[in-house]
């Protein structure tokens, strides 16, 4: 790509965050208004709490999360809160299943995507309520339930004395026809494959430190010329379509860091996957989508398209690189996603009353 060129798309994109930002904060709360369709949130009702708080020791703001656990839980007369700390080898599986095995009333988790994800996966279908601190890059599933990414304090009255509701997780199984790797993963806001999946495996983690997810962008940015791959997708029972993509996205909801709604009907609690599939081949395309995402055009355009599923099944020739909530998760030639309805039960602001 001609240099004059690059420079020109990292302007056009500069002003396009600092728009989507703007836009995104005047619009954020009425988009959390739409968040829940299923089930409603509910006051908890505990005499008393098992707090067990999983968290990942390299976040700033660890200590003090731990801190207001354990005066909150001393002040109400509970038990006393049980911390465990993942580690680079584990986000948290190990950890989740040792907070079921203490019967945890609650259980409470300070990281990232990453921990949330981890932990979440062990809580499924338990009935155990998750709580989210959110200490990460993204805190896409944080923001997606209204809570404050900003605010420890807030984060931690919310998890041991706000409402809970069930939220879906999706299941992503990949198979790499190559090598014969096969894998089985859970994610709780955006699986996909391809160009996603490239970015995530190349972004700077230095850069990441340091600008957060911004960092993306810059990874973004390199990835921008790559070439379209070509796939087979099939949707719940229809047949197989064949596509060429840059990206195939699965959301189980759709608002992004500085209050993008990339996937404006999407919902946390409707039993289905927003598929979104991402297919431009010029710098004119990824601009055209760009607008069409940060202006909110009802307006269909070639680039990208959106569909709603609750099983689909992608294949290619030629391994494609897949991710999980942002953490890569292997090359693969067949993806299997499915939505398991109501399968998480979390800890959430009260109605009509955000932390």
């Amino acid at each position: 790509m001609p240099t004059e060129l690059l420079a020109v798309i990292i302007v056009v994109i500069t002003v396009l965050a600092v728009a989507i930002s703007w836009l995104g904060v005047r619009k954020l709360a009425q988009k959390h208004t739409r968040s829940a369709v299923a089930d409603s949130p509910h006051k908890i009702h505990l005499a008393k709490q098992q707090v067990v708080f999983i968290y990942n020791p390299t976040k700033n703001g660890t200590d003090d999360a731990k801190t207001l656990i354990t005066r909150s839980v001393s002040k109400a007369g509970w038990p006393a809160p049980l911390f465990f700390e993942t580690s680079a080898a584990d986000p948290g599986f190990t950890m989740a299943a040792a907070a079921l095995e203490a019967k945890a009333d609650v259980v409470i988790v300070g990281g990232g995507d990453g921990t949330v994800r981890a932990v979440a996966q062990t809580l499924r279908h338990t009935e155990v309520p998750l709580a989210i601190i959110p200490l990460g890059t993204g805190n896409l599933l944080a923001r997606n339930l209204s809570l404050d990414v900003t605010d420890i304090a807030s984060s931690v009255q919310t998890a041991l004395f706000g409402h809970q509701r069930h939220i879906d997780a999706g299941l992503m199984e990949i198979e790499d026809n190559v090598t014969g790797a096969v894998g089985k993963h859970s994610f709780m806001v955006i699986a996909g494959l391809g160009m996603d999946a490239d970015v995530m495996n190349d972004t700077n983690s230095k850069l990441k430190e340091h600008v957060g997810w911004l960092a993306y962008s810059e990874a973004g940015l390199r990835h921008m010329a790559g070439p379209r791959k070509k796939v087979s997708i099939e949707l719940d029972d229809e047949p197989a379509q064949q596509r060429k993509i840059r990206s195939v996205l699965f959301a189980n909801c759709g608002l992004l860091p500085g209050g993008i709604d990339f996937v404006p009907g999407a919902l946390i609690d409707d039993g289905v996957l927003d598929v979104v599939v991402i297919s431009p081949r010029s710098a004119l395309g990824w601009l055209a989508m760009a607008g069409k995402v940060v202006f909110r055009h009802k307006n269909n355009l070639p680039v990208i398209d959106f569909y709603r599923s609750q099983n689909l099944t992608i294949r290619t020739v030629m391994p494609v690189e897949t991710q999980i909530d942002g953490d890569p998760s292997g090359p693969a030639t067949c993806v299997q996603v499915s939505v398991e309805p109501k399968a998480v039960l979390v800890r959430v602001p009260a109605p009509n009353n955000p932390a």
